[in-house]
């Protein structure tokens, strides 16, 4: 017969197998996996929310820029010599708003005129003082006034293309303004937009000898508005 064995016979108690330490870890992943996948579906749902609000926003307000015109031009002084530009202009614009439910606040309007990529002038059209809420579906007047001299230094390509404008007495003149704008849907105001408005204008010198249909045959001109 064998001898009687005890406990302290058999040694230390055989740690448990890796076997169970996996299936933790795979359960532990597992956890961390359904999180993640419950996270990223509420993250899409929101994002495809969000799309949604913002389409049917648009399809119901159906918000357009405001367009803009040169109504008249009237340029009698455009002179230069030694180096220096003496001018006289006045542009009547024309400001539209097509929106059916949206009014629009002009807040700041400022205007740069530039003859052959030279900007000789600088002008407030609208000012906070003088800002003004344009309604649904209305058209506003606007005017600029460009007068005054502005040392300019022309390259001799410059000097023969004024040359050539002065003899027809017809100049292209490049004018972009810079709005500050809001828009009012309802009792709600939207933060501040500043779109640019780029004119390309062909405007003739008037010295008063010209009849009406010579001075207004190339306006009203139609300008490029961006946001």
């Amino acid at each position: 017969m064998q001898p009687q064995l005890n406990d302290s016979y058999y040694g230390p108690a055989i740690p448990p197998t890796g076997g169970q330490s996996r299936k933790r870890n795979h359960r532990r992943k597992n956890g961390c996996g359904c999180l993640f996948s419950i996270l990223w579906k509420l993250l899409l749902a929101l994002v495809v929310l969000f799309g949604l609000t913002i389409l049917i926003f648009y399809l119901i307000v159906q918000p357009r820029p405001f367009k803009f015109y040169v109504a008249k031009a009237e340029l009698t002084q455009f002179d230069y010599t030694n180096n220096t530009l003496h001018y006289n202009m006045v542009l009547n614009f024309t400001a539209h708003n097509p929106n059916k439910k949206l009014s629009i606040y002009y807040d700041k309007v400022e205007a740069q005129a530039s003859y052959e990529g030279s900007r000789f002038a600088n002008v407030d059209v609208i000012t906070h003082m003088k800002s003004f809420r344009q309604n649904k579906k209305s058209s506003n007047p606007m005017s600029g006034v460009f007068s005054g001299h502005k040392l300019l230094v022309l390259n001799n390509d410059q000097i023969s293309k004024f040359n050539k404008d002065k003899n027809v007495r017809i100049y292209d003149i490049y004018v972009k303004l810079y709005f500050k704008i809001r828009f009012k849907l309802g009792d709600s105001i939207t933060r501040t937009y500043k779109p640019k408005v780029k004119c390309d204008l062909t405007i003739p010198l008037r010295t008063g000898y010209e009849t009406n249909f010579t001075f207004i045959r190339l306006i009203p001109t139609k300008c490029s508005v961006e946001f």
